[in-house]
Formats: structure tokens, C-alpha cells, sequence
């Protein structure tokens, strides 16, 4: 849902890149060129970005102020 704080296998903070990955992806930029302008060279971290689906805005459909009961 949200993409966590550090990284599990080698506890860098990753949380920080997100944004900007995001950006650079909307950007047309392959996912290899992305983690070089953001600073990662990881496997792990990398791992961390490309299996994080982002569900935060979906769930925001399910809030109580959308439920009339």
C-alpha cells in the first residue's frame, strides 16, 4: 500500500526515492535509467520498487465518509 520506509533484505532508506521514481517512469524513462537518477544500485532496493503495487488511492474509495449507511 505504501511503499515501506527501509529496505528488508540490506535496511537502506528507500522510502525518500519513491516519488521520484514514480516521476521518471510518468516521464517515459525505462525503469534501469530510473534507478540510476534516483540513486539505487541494489538488487534488494530494486526489488522493493518494482514489486510495490500502490493501493493507497484505491483504498481511499472505501473510506467511512464514502459508506451511507
Amino acid at each position: 500500500m505504501i511503499i515501506p520506509v527501509r529496505c528488508y533484505s540490506c535496511n537502506k532508506i528507500i522510502a525518500n526515492k519513491w516519488e521520484d521514481f514514480k516521476c521518471k517512469i510518468q516521464e517515459g524513462l525505462t525503469h534501469e535509467e530510473s534507478f540510476k537518477l534516483v540513486g539505487l544500485k541494489r538488487y534488494c532496493c530494486k526489488r522493493m520498487f518494482l514489486g510495490h503495487i500502490d493501493l493507497i488511492d484505491k483504498l481511499l474509495f472505501f473510506s467511512e465518509k464514502n459508506y451511507k449507511n
